[in-house]
């Protein structure tokens, strides 16, 4: 099962969002992003996953409606693959490819 560490700079950037935007991403991360994490086998297209270049071993997770957020793998937890989702319009201010 995987689990997640929420980061302060993330929980702050989604409290911030609308509802529309912030439900978007409750389902994405519940209907698809977990799901295809417990099943181990990939990612599906429709999440478009990509490494972020200037920032090695972070991830960026975009969907339909202009959503996005980056994460990275941490430490195995309880069988399960800890995720930091960070947003990424804090977590990647600031950084110069």
């Amino acid at each position: 099962m995987p689990t997640y560490e929420a980061l302060p700079r993330f929980t702050a950037d989604l409290n911030r969002l609308i509802p529309e935007p912030r439900r978007a991403f409750h389902r994405v991360v519940t209907r698809a992003f977990v799901p295809d994490l417990r099943a181990g086998s990939g990612f599906r297209d429709g999440l478009r996953i990509k490494g972020v270049r200037c920032a090695p071993g972070v991830y960026e997770l975009t969907w339909s409606g202009g959503g996005r957020a980056t994460w990275s793998y941490g430490t195995e937890r309880i069988r399960g693959v800890l995720t930091e989702l960070t947003s990424t319009f804090s977590q990647l201010r600031g950084v110069v490819c």
